[in-house]
């Protein structure tokens, strides 16, 4: 439970790289003790979402620009092949949560509450991957997502301004009211391609602000 706990909040951007976690947190936050918190960090950063910087601490990595587009690439195939198939079994009621989640991202953004809107976003891409029928699929889609997650926060305020995501989400939406599997697919990608653009610059700012630093 504590690792599935903490590997939700990776996943949904509720930290940031660079930021440490210590056992002793970590188990306050979960409200669990030391012992299932170590385990949870110990499965964490065999999953690469979290490294050791000392005995008891941990800390939130940064993607390296090749991570990123690793990363990147295998996500525009897995995310793209489960958009196309969540045609087959999306309805009225999958189409409403959409809706909804969409308007509680907007309301996030315009507050500037941009890890609230992180949340949402994760529950928003895969309210439609579960739509595919394929677990295992799914599976393979948060784990690239356990990954990347924490670096999303690097989308804003600039994807917030200009509404990349919302205008992506919104053709999503409208692909699945009408059922065209490419439309949907084509609109999942351009969300993971622009979120890429942003992501990429954010890297080289960071990385040329350490060089400057050196």
């Amino acid at each position: 439970m504590a690792y599935r706990n903490m590997k939700e909040r990776l996943i949904r951007g509720a930290f940031s790289p660079g930021d440490k976690l210590t056992i002793r947190a970590l188990s306050d936050m979960l409200g669990v003790s030391s012992t299932p918190a170590r385990d949870a960090i110990n499965r964490l950063v065999i999953d690469g979402a979290l490294v050791y910087s000392g005995p008891k601490t941990v800390i939130v990595p940064h993607l390296t620009l090749p991570d990123l587009e690793e990363i990147t690439q295998i996500r525009l195939a897995l995310e793209g092949a489960a958009a196309a198939l969540s045609v087959k079994s999306v309805g009225d009621e999958a189409i409403a949560a959409l809706e909804q989640l969409q308007l509680k991202i907007d309301a996030a953004l315009e507050e500037k509450r941009y890890f609230d809107a992180l949340w949402h976003n994760k529950e928003f891409h895969f309210t439609i991957y579960r739509l595919s029928g394929m677990p295992y699929l799914l599976q393979m889609i948060e784990a690239l997502w356990l990954r990347v997650g924490a670096s999303f926060i690097g989308l804003y305020p600039e994807f917030a301004e200009m509404r990349y995501g919302a205008r992506n989400h919104r053709s999503a939406i409208e692909a699945l009211i009408e059922k065209d599997a490419a439309a949907v697919r084509a609109a999942i990608e351009s969300d993971i391609r622009d979120g890429f653009r942003q992501l990429k610059k954010f890297s080289m700012a960071r990385d040329q602000g350490k060089l400057s630093q050196s």
